[in-house]
């Protein structure tokens, strides 16, 4: 979990995908605060936790085997945060709810 959390590559669960609006929702009140206290401050934040946002959106609609700017269609939200994962592997890469096995040990 938060391998790459301001990268868009990639896949996340759901799981994932609700502790990040979790953590955003913070930092969304973190922002509110440092642009109450002072601009310069707050401007920073902001830009980090939008970046943060839009790149855990992403990588849920990797997830879904959409591509990114499928985030804009409205009531998509909805679709992300009950659909389950997309089966196998897609163009993004490897399913992430699929426990990786380790290698068998040769005797």
């Amino acid at each position: 979990m938060f391998k790459s959390p301001l990268s868009f590559a990639g896949r996340i669960r759901r799981s994932e995908w609700w502790l990040s609006k979790l953590i955003e929702l913070i930092l969304w009140l973190v922002c509110g605060f440092l642009m109450e206290v002072h601009v310069i401050l707050g401007v920073p934040a902001f830009v980090l936790t939008l970046w943060f946002a839009l790149a855990y959106h992403c990588k849920r609609c990797h997830d879904r085997g959409n591509p990114g700017y499928f985030m804009i269609v409205p009531f998509y939200g909805l679709w992300l945060a009950f659909a389950d994962s997309a089966p196998g592997a897609n163009e993004y890469g490897p399913n992430p709810k699929v426990q990786q096995q380790p290698p068998p040990i040769a005797p």
